[in-house]
C-alpha cells in the first residue's frame, strides 16, 4: 500500500491485477474477529505483490494454478470439515496434520510431510478486565506456493501481519517461509503484553499477600497455573524455532535464518522471564503460608490466653460461691424452726452458729488461697 492505495506495478503485470481484481472483486483484508468459521481472506501474491483476492478456494486453486511463480495465502478461522478436506485433495496435506488441525488442542511443534511443513503455534492474550491470560491456537501449512493458516481462537492478529508483508513486498517475495516468519514473530511479539500483564498481577499479589488478604493463595494458586500454560505456550516453541533457524532445517535463505534466530533470542527472554515467575509465585506462596501460620498461632495465643483468664476468674468466683454456701447452710438449717432442736434452747447456740461460720469460710479461703484460687 503506498498513500492509502494499493501498489500495482506497470506492465503487463499491472494489467493482469486490475482485470482480475475487476472480476473478482477484492475483499476486505482479513479479520482479526470474524464473525464466523471459514475463509477469512484468500490471496494470491506473486514477488511479493497482491495479484489476486478470490472469493472462495476454488478460485484460490484456479488463480494458482494459472499463474508460474505466484504464492497463495488462504486465512481460515475454525473452517469446516469441507474446507479441510478441499485444501488437503489440493495441496495433498498429510492425514495426521489434518486430523491435528481438526481436533486442535495440540501442543506447539514442527512436523515436516515431505516439503510440507505443518506448525502449531499458541498465541497468548492478557485480558486487563478479567486480568486473565487467553491462549489460542494456531495452525500453519507452508509448501511450495502455499500457506494456510488455521486459527482457532482470537490470537494472534493475522490481519496486522498482512499488512505488514504486504508492504514490505521484498520480504513477502521470499515465499512461504517469509509468512511462516511473520506468523512466528507476531506470536512471540504477542508474549510481551502477557508478560506485562503477569507481573503486574504477581506485584499485587505481593501487597495482598503480606496485607493480610484471606483471598491471596486462591489468586496465587489461579496465577501459577496460567503461568504453568504460559511455560507450556512459549518453551515448546523454542524447539520450533532452532529446528526453523539451525543449519538442518533445509532452508536455503540464509537471511530468512537471521530473521528467525532474532525471534528466538526474544522467546528466549520471554521463557526465562516466565520461569522466573513460577519460582517467584512458588516463594510467594511459601511466605503466604509462613504468614498464615503465624497468624494462626498468634490467634490461637490469644485463644488461650483469652482461655487461661477466664479460668482464672471462673476459679476466683467458684472459690467465693463455696466459701459463701458455707455460712448459707449454716443458717438455712437453724432458721428451719423445728420445736425439737437442741442448738435453739442453749444460751450459746446464737455464738457457736457464728463461730462455726466464722471457721467453715475461714478453712475455705486458706485451702482455695493456697491452691491459687484467691
Amino acid at each position: 500500500m503506498v498513500g492509502g492505495r494499493r501498489f500495482r506495478p506497470g506492465g503487463g503485470f499491472g494489467r493482469q491485477l486490475d482485470e482480475y481484481e475487476t472480476r473478482v472483486g477484492v475483499p476486505p483484508t482479513e479479520s482479526p474477529t470474524p464473525p464466523a468459521g471459514g475463509l477469512v481472506d484468500s490471496a494470491v501474491y506473486i514477488r511479493g505483490h497482491r495479484f489476486a483476492s478470490p472469493s472462495g478456494l476454488a478460485e484460490t486453486y484456479r488463480c494458482l494454478q494459472e499463474q508460474d511463480g505466484a504464492m497463495a495465502w488462504i486465512g481460515l478461522y475454525r473452517p469446516d470439515i469441507e474446507q479441510i478436506t478441499s485444501l488437503a485433495r489440493e495441496f495433498r496435506l498429510h492425514d495426521l496434520a489434518v486430523e491435528d488441525a481438526i481436533n486442535a488442542h495440540q501442543r506447539p511443534k514442527l512436523e515436516r510431510y515431505g516439503e510440507t511443513l505443518f506448525v502449531v503455534l499458541r498465541a497468548a492474550r492478557y485480558d486487563d478486565l478479567r486480568e486473565e491470560v487467553e491462549f489460542s491456537e494456531l495452525h500453519l501449512f507452508i509448501g511450495p506456493g502455499f500457506v494456510v493458516t488455521v486459527r482457532h481462537g482470537e490470537a494472534p492478529d493475522l490481519a496486522a501481519v498482512r499488512r505488514r508483508l504486504e508492504t514490505e513486498a521484498q520480504m513477502l517475495a521470499r515465499g512461504p517461509e517469509s509468512v511462516l516468519y511473520a506468523i512466528l514473530d507476531q506470536v512471540v511479539d504477542g508474549y510481551a503484553p502477557v508478560v506485562a500483564g503477569l507481573e503486574n498481577d504477581i506485584d499485587e499479589i505481593e501487597t495482598e499477600v503480606f496485607g493480610g488478604d484471606p483471598n491471596a493463595s486462591r489468586r496465587i494458586y489461579g496465577l501459577s497455573r496460567e503461568v504453568i500454560q504460559f511455560q507450556r505456550a512459549a518453551r515448546p516453541l523454542l524447539t520450533v524455532l532452532d529446528a526453523l533457524a539451525g543449519a538442518g532445517s533445509g532452508s536455503k535463505d540464509e537471511e530468512l535464518r537471521r530473521y528467525l534466530r532474532d525471534v528466538t533470542d526474544h522467546l528466549t527472554q520471554v521463557v526465562e522471564r516466565v520461569d522466573g515467575f513460577r519460582h517467584l509465585l512458588q516463594n510467594i506462596l511459601t511466605v503466604n503460608a509462613t504468614l498464615v501460620s503465624q497468624q494462626q498461632n498468634e490467634e490461637m495465643r490469644s485463644l488461650t490466653a483469652a482461655s487461661y483468664a477466664q479460668n482464672e476468674e471462673l476459679k476466683k468466683v467458684s472459690s467465693w460461691a463455696a466459701i459463701l454456701f458455707a455460712p448459707t447452710l449454716i443458717g438455712t438449717v437453724y432458721g428451719m424452726n423445728f420445736v425439737h432442736m437442741p442448738e435453739l434452747n442453749w444460751r450459746f447456740g446464737y455464738l457457736f452458729a457464728l463461730l462455726l461460720m466464722l471457721l467453715v469460710c475461714g478453712t475455705l479461703y486458706l485451702i482455695f488461697k493456697r491452691r491459687g484460687w484467691l
